[in-house]
């Protein structure tokens, strides 16, 4: 496959369209070539067909070549360092916006594992909805996601049969959207740089009259996060702040941030009650650095601890 550079220095390759039926899938990474390998292989599987977009977030020299001699036949997308997960989807939607390749385009992280019919059946799902902007697949525990206008996102044991279950948090395992809805509301907000952009940009897409839902069938699992524990403790309790201040106002965000330090508090002082991603100096660092504004990459100081 012949490599190009881009207008921005990208590495990109040059695949086939999509045929009619297919679809582009956006997988992001970052230091964990294997596993992308192994998500693409399972995207390749699908049986519709797939156009590969690969977005590196600042890998090393070695996991980038490994990417470039195991997916030969997918464009990939180098940004020269991490700006996360949100950034990194939004590089390549814009490759596929800007291609005019099919109305809808999906997104995953390099460590989603679709079942073989996953895409067939999503994607049958949503092209009978006219309204459906955003759908995810599901993980098959029974349960689906909520967004708490004080509490932000909760996950609710599943009432109905579906196919077709609304709501307003769709994970990012593995994501569908459309185009025309992407073109109204526009993409993830990347102060969020990961975790909980779903779920924003699935309440702008409401606030637009677009549909949000998650598709019972199609499958996909995680096999497990390479993400440090305090990262994720800390983007998710600073996100979440954001989340509630965007959409429901300045006293439901007071209300989440007086929870969140009485929270912090108790799980400090009682062990037997921690969450399993639980970190004290994290959740205290999100809580102030949400007062001071600060968003996008967590601090440099979560992103070295072992």
């Amino acid at each position: 496959m012949a490599r190009q550079s881009g207008p921005t220095g990208d590495t990109i390759g040059t695949p086939a369209e999509p045929g009619p039926a297919g679809v582009t899938v956006v997988i992001i990474h970052h230091g964990q070539p294997e596993r992308c390998v192994a998500t693409a292989a399972a995207f390749r599987q699908q049986t519709v067909s797939v156009q590969l977009v690969v977005v590196d977030n600042g890998s090393s020299d070695r996991d980038r070549e490994v990417l470039h001699h195991q997916l030969d036949d997918a464009t990939i997308i180098e940004l020269g360092a991490n700006r996360g997960f949100g950034p990194a989807a939004n590089a390549g939607m814009t490759r596929w916006l800007e291609a005019g390749h099919g109305d809808w385009v999906v997104v995953a992280p390099h460590d989603a594992r679709p079942a073989p019919d996953a895409l067939a059946v999503l994607l049958a799902t949503v092209r009978e909805r006219p309204r459906a902007g955003i759908a995810c697949s599901e993980y098959g525990d029974r349960t689906r996601a909520v967004v708490d206008p004080y509490l932000g996102g909760l996950v609710v044991p599943l009432d109905t049969d579906g196919p077709w279950i609304a709501t307003e948090h769709p994970h990012g395992t593995l994501l569908a959207l459309r185009r025309q809805c992407l073109e109204e509301v526009g993409l993830f907000d990347e102060r969020y740089f990961a975790y909980v952009e779903e779920a924003d940009l699935a309440l702008r897409a409401a606030g637009a009259g677009w549909e949000a839902g998650m598709v019972l069938g199609s499958l996909v699992r995680n096999p497990g996060t390479t993400v440090r524990r305090p990262v994720v403790e800390y983007l998710q309790t600073r996100n979440t702040l954001l989340l509630v201040r965007e959409h429901f106002g300045a006293y439901n965000a007071a209300m989440r941030l007086l929870i969140g330090v009485l929270s912090t508090a108790n799980q400090w002082l009682r062990p037997s009650v921690r969450a399993p991603w639980f970190d004290a100096r994290a959740r205290w660092m999100a809580m102030a650095d949400y007062t001071r504004h600060r968003f996008g990459p967590p601090p440099i100081a979560l992103t070295r601890l072992p």
